[in-house]
């Protein structure tokens, strides 16, 4: 393989999409429990999605902008880009829908059936035309279509029902003074499909056997109902769904505050140019044709036709039916050896550092340390930074909790967390309701690190306390994110704490930081550091390896960098869950690097780094990717792991991740996505259930030896 300049790296959205391949595989996966893989055909919609909003809506300005772009994308121009996402996505889509008719095949044997309008019998008849006059009919927009001057806007999260209703009466024309008849009259209509009722709704059971039916047969099942003041002699209806360009345009104004800006921001959105209109492939040419022409769509957008339903993602949240049998196992987050959520944590901690890593381990340590600071009459500060809140936080009630106990509570709340603006724009109004001190970041630079910090006074004396994390500080996300949170009192780690709050309070002074890595100012020239130490020591003939794990890898860079390491004999392993631009393997630029990603149940979230510094490793963890935003574009923070104890640990669910054979795949540059397999005799090694394993042997006393990968 040529290893010049544009081949070096692979073109990160389509890495992107080599991973929501991924989670198609889950989908596809018979080993998956049935009602498991209708989520992840959830989860896969949801991403693409999203992908839409953002990054295809990125490179599509790029495209229209005239430019080509490849110094950006990394040889290849914005307008071949489009085209070959496009492409990809059609053809996942056609898998996901041969996917989806399995599983309900698969349904079926199971005596789960799913009907559509056209299947309903004479016993469900009844419950439908109530289900519908109840809940439905009350919440659903129609409008008819022709005689409007303007085309009502459709929303990118919501489906559409695309409907023509051929009239009776047919159009006449008189030429020269002749009346002739014409074509029968046709009226478009559009309805939008109710998003407060679940999508999938269940029937009456019947001969032991339970019936589903999805909220848009149920509405076409219904169409004579909402259309019965029209004289047709047919009618049809077909879904259709919209997906805008999501980017945010800040205003500049200045007499404006950042909260009134992203505020107004976020609602332009809804009006944002159309990037992608997806449709079903059965829908008649006139009618596709009317709602593209009205919308404005053309050749320059991505029209995709797709199944009979789209907004899949709905599927997420599909029924649990009370079959157990087709879920996985329900696993309940183990307590932290040694760490009780009984009597005081800040005691515990002031004595040792603690690590929780969830969900393996419980969230509920972050709540509880909360709490108890709110209390805690010796505690005169809180401070935090909030990226990802949960839909009723109750890190937000614990923050309010100690404002009211008269703690100062200042919080950095980023108000640009993608598709989380409005919910952070409502907590903020919330905090500072009640008294609580607010940041709203910095000019250019979004806060994605996670960190906390609180003064205690013990003895007339000045003591912190706080947590450093890989994730968000969101209690729902925790239940499936995988993340590190490390439970300090190291006075000099929290010390650095401190300064970055000052430096959110004063940010046109650069502190330095005796311990952590800060990103924009010092995480790129830090690892490179790290990384040529690895170099210099396999130079020497003494033991290099680097161990990383991580969410993405996509900045060039640093790429160029690990494959100077690989090149000088350092071992490279990474674990890469998304988008991975290195190409390993590859003899003469990266042929001692390996990378896998793990797709399971949890969503592999953490980032974990690991220098081997000549046989005494230096362990890290950090809220930042190797992704150019995260190194130069974002306040992060990567703090070191000093506890023996943790630091093994931390190596050890490394090793873990790196010994699974079962949901394991190789990265590379043509997309496989191919399983890592077993040899022959070797057992079985899943990744995430090795980790809970883990954990919960240290709870029963049996004592954990190295782990090896």
């Amino acid at each position: 393989m040529s290893i010049e300049n544009n081949f070096r790296y692979i073109d990160r959205e389509k890495s992107w999409l080599a991973f929501n391949a991924r989670v198609l595989q889950e989908a596809a996966d018979e080993a998956v429990p049935l009602l498991e893989r209708l989520r992840f055909i959830g989860i896969f919609s949801n991403n693409l999605d999203e992908f839409f909003r953002v990054r295809y809506a990125a490179i599509r300005r790029l495209s229209l902008s005239g430019q080509t772009g490849e110094k950006i994308l990394g040889g290849i121009s914005a307008q071949q880009l489009v085209k070959d996402i496009t492409e990809i996505v059609i053809k996942q889509q056609a898998e996901s829908l041969q996917i989806l008719n399995v599983i309900e095949e698969e349904l079926v044997k199971q005596n789960i059936i799913i009907i559509d309008e056209n299947e309903v019998t004479r016993e469900h008849e009844n419950f439908i035309k109530d289900f519908f006059i109840q809940k439905i009919s009350p919440e659903l927009v129609t409008i008819i279509l022709n005689d409007l001057s303007e085309f009502p806007l459709l929303k990118d999260t919501s489906g559409y029902l695309a409907v023509k209703l051929v009239m009776k009466s047919e159009q006449k024309s008189s030429v020269l003074g002749l009346v002739k008849k014409g074509k029968p009259e046709v009226r478009y209509a559009i309805i939008e499909i109710p998003k407060n009722t679940n999508r999938v709704v269940e029937l009456p059971n019947k001969d032991g056997k339970q019936y589903l039916m999805l909220l848009d047969d149920i509405i076409r099942y219904n169409l004579s109902s909402i259309f019965n003041i029209f004289d047709y002699k047919s009618i049809s209806a077909h879904m259709i769904k919209i997906t805008r360009d999501a980017q945010l345009d800040i205003d500049s104004d200045m007499s404006k505050s950042m909260l009134e800006k992203i505020a107004t921001s976020v609602r332009d959105r809804r009006i944002g140019e159309p990037v992608r209109f997806v449709f079903d492939k059965n829908i008649e040419k006139d009618t596709l044709n009317f709602f593209l022409t009205k919308m404005g769509i053309d050749s320059s957008d991505s029209v995709i036709p797709g199944g009979r339903y789209h907004n899949r993602r709905d599927y997420m949240n599909f029924p649990n039916l009370g079959r157990f049998d087709l879920l996985y196992p329900p696993r309940i987050p183990l307590p932290v050896e040694g760490l009780s959520l009984d009597g005081s944590l800040l005691n515990k901690i002031a004595k040792k550092d603690y690590l929780v890593n969830a969900p393996f381990q419980s969230f509920s340590y972050l709540i509880k340390f909360l709490r108890e600071a709110a209390l805690d009459p010796k505690v005169t500060s809180i401070k935090i930074t909030l990226y990802r809140l949960a839909k009723n936080s109750q890190i937000i009630s614990s923050l309010i909790n100690a404002a009211k106990n008269g703690k100062k509570v200042t919080v950095q709340i980023e108000l640009q967390a993608r598709f989380d603006e409005a919910s952070n724009i409502s907590y903020a109004e919330q905090m500072q309701q009640e008294g609580i001190e607010l940041i709203f970041g910095i000019k250019g630079l979004k806060v994605h690190s996670k960190i906390c910090v609180i003064d205690r006074i013990e003895d007339g004396k000045l003591k912190r306390y706080g947590f450093i994390s890989t994730g968000n500080f969101n209690e729902s996300t925790a239940r499936i994110y995988t993340d590190l949170t490390l439970f300090t009192s190291h006075q000099q780690i929290l010390k650095d704490v401190s300064k970055i709050f000052d430096f959110f309070d004063v940010n046109y002074r650069i502190h330095r930081y005796k311990h952590l890595i800060v990103s924009p100012h010092y995480t790129r020239s830090k690892f490179y550091k790290l990384i040529d130490r690895e170099i210099n020591n396999a130079i020497m003939g003494k033991p290099a390896y680097i161990n990383l794990k991580m969410n993405s890898i996509s900045d060039y860079p640093i790429i160029d960098k690990l494959y100077e390491a690989s090149n000088a004999g350092v071992k490279i392993k990474l674990q890469v869950r998304g988008i991975c631009s290195l190409i390993p393997g590859v003899k003469g630029m990266s042929e001692n690097i390996e990378a896998v990603s793990i797709v399971d149940y949890f969503l592999e979230h953490t980032r974990s780094y690991i220098f081997c510094n000549n046989d005494n490793p230096e362990v890290y963890i950090s809220s930042a990717d190797f992704m150019t935003r995260n190194l130069d574009g974002r306040v992060e923070v990567t703090c070191p792991i000093y506890d023996e104890e943790i630091k093994k640990q931390v190596i050890d669910t490394f090793n873990i991740g790196w010994k699974g054979n079962v949901k394991a795949r190789f990265h590379s540059e043509n997309f496989e996505n191919k399983y890592r397999g077993r040899e022959e005799g070797q057992p079985i090694f899943r990744a995430q259930h090795e980790m809970y394993n883990y954990y919960r042997d240290r709870l029963e006393g049996v004592e954990i030896k190295q782990i090896k990968a």
